[in-house]
């Protein structure tokens, strides 16, 4: 998993970001983002969208913070969501098109998916077979009251290609449950179908894309000359540093004249990758085979992927409040190793191992790095530990705000 990109004068791509940040500023912990470095992220999107002629959608599914969407909402076109919150987060507090998916979707909530939603995306026919009339009818209303804003229709594809490296994020692993493999597509049912969507990325290149259009030309081109739209999904890692746009833009411009359709792309993380940080706080430091600091953070409460994927989130720098040193290492790389541990009773909760010039003491912050997409949004509440605040940074100005703090209150109303 490309996570850890060095950001604030470190050796990443973009030393900017985070320029003249002090982690000292916030509150231990906090999820930061620099809204200058989104925008830079949003305006090689909005190239990308300019001359491919792609329409391209935020993925409220890697980052949801309304805070942020007034840097990216003048650019993008909308978002997808992933179930009905993100749905009505995005039509109130993003604007543009909304672009619904779920694996499958429950009775009392559909007819508020449609309300909310400009394309819903079914997993399956037997769904779509169970929704069709209704959805049918919802278009006709939509219709004859806002013709300037039509509800589409569209089957999820899987076109059994895999381009993941982890078998975790594969939606075309064996015995998938997303998306329509071609024995199971029934092109007798695609009255009111409009477009097909498919997804197989993760945190990847345009040459991933281009295999991924070869194969599925190969197993639905012959329905694709029937579709109005053609949803490339997400895991396109635009903005990062080396990416192939000029492919991509090849890529979408050759969908686009050989079928006619209007493509769209839903990168989530391209929008906020090497944008946002966790600064945390050196609690307790203890010995047990290895030295161990215990944080005011959690690997499994607050960066699950790092568990899950797994991979080792970079250290940008360690210091007491108000000071700096310099980033940490790999283990044993320089002079005081310390495995990172975090503030749950979860035996495993635990970031890594990491090595700095000087010992850490109680007080020092520690920020990580890379921590905007797929962070926030998947933080529980587990074992009452604090949950980080969320602040935004601009380092285009210096300026700061502390966006919200989490309290007891919002604990409280998580059980009961």
């Amino acid at each position: 998993m490309d996570r850890g990109l060095s950001l604030s004068g470190a050796a990443g791509a973009d030393a900017a970001t985070f320029a003249g940040f002090d982690p000292a500023s916030v509150p231990s912990p906090c999820f930061v983002i620099d809204a200058a470095g989104v925008r830079r992220n949003v305006a090689i999107l909005g190239r990308v969208q300019r001359e491919s002629g792609a329409t391209i959608l935020m993925a409220l599914k890697a980052f949801s913070m309304p805070a942020l969407f007034g840097h990216i909402n003048p650019v993008l076109c909308g978002v997808c969501a992933s179930g009905i919150w993100e749905a009505r987060l995005g039509r109130e507090e993003f604007g543009g098109e909304v672009h619904t998916f779920a694996p499958a979707f429950k009775d009392d909530e559909f007819d508020e998916v449609l309300e909310l939603s400009d394309h819903v995306v079914f997993n399956s026919f037997s769904q779509w077979k169970r929704f069709r009339a209704r959805a049918l009818a919802a278009a006709a209303a939509r219709g004859a009251a806002a013709p300037a804003r039509p509800l589409r229709f569209g089957i999820r594809i899987n076109p059994e290609h895999s381009e993941a490296e982890v078998a975790l994020y594969d939606p075309c692993a064996p015995r998938s449950r997303l998306g329509v493999p071609v024995s199971a597509f029934e092109p007798d049912e695609l009255d009111g179908i409009s477009g097909l969507h498919f997804h197989t990325l993760c945190e990847q290149d345009s040459d991933a894309l281009e295999r991924t259009v070869a194969a599925v030309e190969e197993r639905f081109g012959e329905w694709l000359p029937r579709m109005e739209w053609l949803n490339l999904g997400g895991g396109h890692h635009i903005s990062r540093p080396g990416y192939d746009t000029e492919r991509l833009v090849r890529v979408v411009r050759g969908l686009r004249e050989r079928y006619g359709v209007k493509v769209y792309l839903e990168p989530g993380e391209a929008v906020v990758i090497r944008t946002g940080i966790l600064v945390a706080t050196v609690l307790d430091v203890i010995h047990n085979g290895i030295d161990i600091a215990i944080l005011d953070t959690s690997a499994t409460a607050h960066m699950p992927d790092v568990l899950e994927m797994p991979y080792r989130p970079t250290v940008l720098e360690a210091g007491a409040p108000g000071a700096g040193a310099p980033g940490a290492g790999a283990p044993g790389e320089r002079a005081h190793t310390y495995r990172l541990g975090g503030q749950t009773c979860l035996a495993g909760d635990v970031i890594g191992d990491y090595s700095f010039d000087r010992p850490l003491q109680v007080g020092d912050r520690i920020i990580f790095d890379d921590m905007a997409h797929y962070t926030e949004v998947k933080t529980t509440m587990f074992n009452g530990v604090r949950h980080p605040a969320l602040a935004v940074y601009d380092s285009a100005d210096g300026s700061l705000k502390v966006v919200r703090r989490f309290g007891y209150e919002d604990f409280l109303r998580r059980h009961s």
